[in-house]
């Protein structure tokens, strides 16, 4: 009797087996349909891919950087710059008509 049990038992457990393994693959096969069904929508719908977005991000910050860097490098040209027009610009200590005006009421 047990050996008939046991033979039972073996069978019922294959059969156990065979279904989780049918179930694995039903399940995958869903999982790819699913997949594929919402690829078709979001590219219908032009959302960005991650790695799109990624890499734009990452040109967008190195973007932001160079900016700066310009910004504050045109900044100290200007400063230069300003600074030479100050040095270079003609000094007078009087303006012509003053002189003129003093030698008339002499």
């Amino acid at each position: 009797m047990t050996n008939g049990t046991n033979r039972v038992l073996d069978e019922l457990a294959k059969l156990v087996t065979d279904a989780a393994g049918a179930a694995q693959g039903v399940r995958r096969e869903v999982e790819t349909a699913m997949r594929a069904q919402v690829e078709r929508i979001l590219n219908s719908m032009d959302v960005v891919q991650r790695e799109d977005f990624e890499a734009v991000r990452e040109m967008a910050v190195k973007a932001r950087t160079e900016n700066s860097a310009l910004i504050t490098r045109i900044e100290a040209l200007e400063a230069r710059l300003a600074k030479i027009e100050r040095q270079s610009a003609p000094k007078s200590t009087k303006s012509p008509s003053a002189s003129s005006k003093s030698r008339d009421n002499s």
